[in-house]
């Protein structure tokens, strides 16, 4: 099979596709044939190893010391059951599929990819594409738990920092969900992409200082991890840094995604799409900063 792999940190041309090793599933696995997967900023931050300095070690530990213990990246992906183990008794062969690989060593780049049954995957919502599906499971936990960390109420005004970006589209849909009035803060190409996801009210960060204005918030969420703390709580009852929020993904809230994509509710944005031939183009274009919501990497037509 085809995979789009990395033998040491680097730019984004140090991914070259090749061809690997077809996976066997396990007895409590399912084998996917992947659709799509998504190029995000966590997957360019370990290609770079790009991490904040008091953070190196443990990095290096976790990622590889002298190389990447991981050599497929993709934290998410979408696709179809082309085979189950034989414990296996929530799936079976023509599902369609979406869900986490974070607890599986990652791998969405690849044609092919094993999750086990009981892992962070279920059933792919019927009016998502493959990369909508796809770009939902990431961004989509990671704002949910964020919001759940703030404890956003109804009828509470709360700010999305990083309004734009693929954890900042799901936080403001998901606020507004909760019944929560929603300013959402972006750059000036995007402000009308964030009304349009139900923000109340947008400011643009390259013309005003949010702190600066006389409005306080219940809760300031910074999707991006880019807002200092003080400065924040100047106008916040409550900070939340996507960064520290504790946690992680279940099963559970990748179901209430779902149930919630499938509602209509909320809805994965695609930015761009890319084929897994042209991933080096997709990662240079994550590098550079200014992708809105989710960047998707298709692997096979559907």
């Amino acid at each position: 099979m085809k995979a789009a792999v990395f033998t040491h940190y680097g730019p984004p041309e140090v991914l070259q596709v090749v061809d690997v090793p077809k996976p066997v599933p396990n007895d409590d696995e399912i084998l996917i044939r992947v659709r799509a997967t998504t190029a995000t900023r966590g997957d360019s931050r370990m290609r770079s190893f790009t991490v904040p300095r008091g953070q190196w070690l443990l990095a290096r530990l976790y990622l590889g010391i002298t190389g990447p213990r991981r050599r497929i990246l993709g934290m998410e992906l979408a696709g179809d059951v082309e085979a189950a183990g034989k414990a296996v008794t929530r799936f079976r062969p023509g599902d369609p599929v979406f869900g986490s690989t974070f607890a599986a060593n990652f791998g969405g780049y690849a044609e092919y990819k094993c999750l086990p049954e009981k892992g962070v995957v279920t059933l792919k919502p019927a009016n998502l594409t493959y990369e909508e599906a796809a770009a939902l499971p990431g961004g989509g936990m990671t704002a949910l738990r964020a919001l759940r960390h703030g404890n956003v109420q109804k009828g509470q005004r709360v700010l999305i920092y990083g309004a734009s970006g693929a954890v900042g589209t799901y936080a403001v849909q998901l606020a507004r969900h909760f019944g929560a009035e929603v300013t959402g803060v972006c750059s000036t190409r995007n402000l009308e992409l964030v009304r349009s996801l139900g923000a109340a009210e947008v400011v643009d960060y390259t013309k005003e200082d949010f702190t600066q204005r006389g409005d306080t918030y219940a809760v300031v969420i910074d999707a991006v991890g880019k807002l200092p703390r003080e400065q924040a709580l100047k106008r916040a009852g409550v900070f939340v840094d996507v960064h520290n929020v504790p946690g992680g993904e279940s099963l559970g809230d990748l179901i209430l995604l779902k149930d919630l994509a499938a509602a209509g509710i909320i809805k994965p944005v695609i930015d761009r799409c890319y084929s897994l031939d042209q991933i080096v183009e997709a990662h240079r274009y994550v590098d550079q900063g200014h992708k809105r919501g989710n960047v998707a990497i298709t692997i096979a037509d559907s």
